[in-house]
């Protein structure tokens, strides 16, 4: 969503829906509260004016149409600073950063080495539930600033051994073929982006591929082609994860369904722009990873999620 001028135009969407239509609602009111659309009251919601403000509230007004109802999209604009202010006031954000903080610094001052596995988990998770927020804070201010400040803090006092640190530098163009029938090898208990980087590697780069799970990262075999941890051939570059950095080592960039899925991939493993299916695919990944302990069994288990998902994209 674009960020609103320093104007005092708004745009809003005035909804009526017949009564027995539940399901419609709640789909349009998901939709809205994504948005971070404000309620003024039951079926009028607010946004500050922009292009794409008003894309989505007239995409919502032809759904609410569809399912029977009525719908409206007004531009409105608002001369008196009292008014423009009150109005600017149902968008504030301050409230949700400073949950963030009071976290991330709970979070901080009870780092150590035996908790940082699951530090870094609850990192991932402030960092997600920020970046969703940023998405709709259409007046940022110092709260955000202070928010994303500590939570970079907290990213850098943690820096847990073991997970792949982000590398700078140009990602060649490989040929698949030099790459059939090799070893693969990724740390242990794997995650979201080494499943899915597994998964990447064994339907779209080696179809024989073996994988190996290392206990150890130190001691990676030499003839084996290391992924997502640090020092591996192909890890975090930039602002990609390992899945999206094989995605461009072999071309396969071209393929809309797995951008998709690197967007996915990369929203679970280190947050960003959020994904609408991110928290069901979570659960599911994770229900695998807690009941399955052969990695092996894991990632066939993984493959049957992400083989629905790469359908699922390439319909859309």
């Amino acid at each position: 969503m674009n960020k609103p001028s320093a104007s005092s135009a708004w745009q809003l969407l005035v909804i009526s829906l017949p009564s027995n239509r539940a399901t419609p609602r709640m789909r349009v009111w998901r939709a809205l509260k994504g948005l971070g659309a404000a309620v003024l009251r039951d079926g009028v919601y607010l946004l500050p004016h922009s292009l794409s403000a008003h894309a989505a509230f007239t995409q919502q007004a032809q759904e609410v149409v569809r399912s029977g109802g009525t719908a409206q999209v007004l531009r409105v604009d608002v001369p008196e600073a009292g008014q423009d202010r009150q109005f600017r006031a149902l968008f504030d954000r301050a409230g949700d950063y400073a949950r963030i903080m009071q976290d991330a610094r709970k979070l901080k001052s009870g780092l150590s080495p035996r908790r940082s596995a699951a530090a870094l988990r609850t990192l991932k998770q402030l960092r997600r539930e920020f970046e969703s927020i940023h998405a709709t804070d259409y007046f940022p201010g110092p709260a955000a600033v202070q928010a994303g400040e500590l939570l970079a803090d907290v990213e850098i006092a943690l820096a847990a051994p073991g997970e792949p640190q982000m590398q700078s530098g140009r990602i060649p163009r490989l040929n698949r073929k030099d790459y059939r029938g090799r070893t693969w090898a990724t740390r242990a208990r794997p995650w979201v982006d080494r499943l899915a980087s597994a998964w990447l590697i064994r339907r779209f780069i080696d179809p024989k591929a073996r994988i190996v799970w290392l206990r150890d990262p130190n001691r990676c075999p030499r003839s084996a082609l290391g992924f997502d941890f640090d020092g591996a051939r192909f890890t975090h570059v930039g602002a990609r994860v390992t899945f999206e950095n094989l995605l461009a080592s072999f071309s396969l960039e071209d393929d809309k369904a797995l951008l998709s899925l690197g967007a996915l991939v990369h929203y679970l493993d280190i947050g960003g722009v959020p994904v609408a299916e991110a928290t069901g695919v979570e659960a599911l990944l994770k229900g695998a990873r807690e009941s399955i302990v052969d990695d092996n069994k894991l990632l066939k288990a993984a493959s049957r999620v992400f083989d629905h998902l790469y359908i699922a994209y390439q319909s859309r």
